[in-house]
């Protein structure tokens, strides 16, 4: 551990037609613990990403657990010597990621997962299995695994369309797909069994976690990872 500032970032999809009563407490509590960041509040779940000392940081752990919603929401956790926000935000959104699919809804549905050691087996063994970046093209030309299949998107919005676009024989293979911590795999995974396709899993906690879990040299993964700010 190095730095006195604690990072968080979690998400949870869930059901919350009280999104806009949750608001103002969440922001009253931020203030009141001298945390800095961003809470997305939506119909189908929250995502937050905070900075601020351990004690404030595990207060408003303590808080979020009070929500039956929000029990053991996994989180990334980093240190640094430096507040990375400028402010504290909470904001109200139509989607904690943005689809524009309102059908597709995680909260009540989700693909199945993998985890990265069962994923790094299964690449070492060279068994047959599409690993599929849900991420942006800028991203992918950041880093990405070896022979992944890339989609050419701007934003995860075009997923859909991406999706459409490819060989129909790839709805009875087996698919992987990733992202940078998981969210978007989340919903991904959703839309695409709605397509028919029938073998999908999820890499769980995305590429942050599979790095963190395997060996970066034998890892599979090319470049670096990008993690937005």
């Amino acid at each position: 551990m190095s730095g006195t500032v604690v990072n968080i970032a979690g998400y949870r999809f869930a059901d919350m037609p009280d999104r806009d009563e949750l608001r103002a407490p969440f922001r009253e509590l931020c203030q009141e613990l001298g945390l800095k960041g961003t809470i997305l509040l939506a119909h189908e779940g929250i995502n937050f990403f905070l900075a601020g000392s351990q004690t404030s940081i595990d207060s408003f752990i303590r808080y979020v657990e009070e929500d039956s919603r929000f029990v053991d929401i996994p989180l990334k956790v980093s240190y640094s010597d430096y507040q990375p926000f400028r402010r504290m935000n909470v904001r109200l959104k139509k989607e904690i990621i943005s689809l524009g699919l309102n059908h597709i809804k995680p909260a009540e549905i989700s693909g199945e997962e993998i985890t990265p050691t069962a994923l790094k087996q299964l690449l070492d063994a060279g068994e047959e299995v599409i690993v599929l970046d849900t991420r942006n093209e800028y991203e992918c030309r950041i880093g990405t695994f070896e022979d992944a299949l890339e989609l050419n998107i701007r934003s995860f919005r075009d997923f859909p369309r991406a999706i459409s676009e490819l060989d129909e024989e790839l709805k009875n293979k087996p698919i992987v797909m990733f992202c940078t911590g998981g969210i978007r795999c989340e919903k991904a995974s959703v839309y695409l069994e709605k397509k028919g396709f029938n073998n999908i899993y999820q890499l769980n906690g995305g590429i942050l976690n599979y790095l963190k879990k395997t060996n970066k040299k034998k890892s599979l993964w090319k470049g670096e990872c990008f993690v937005f700010d």
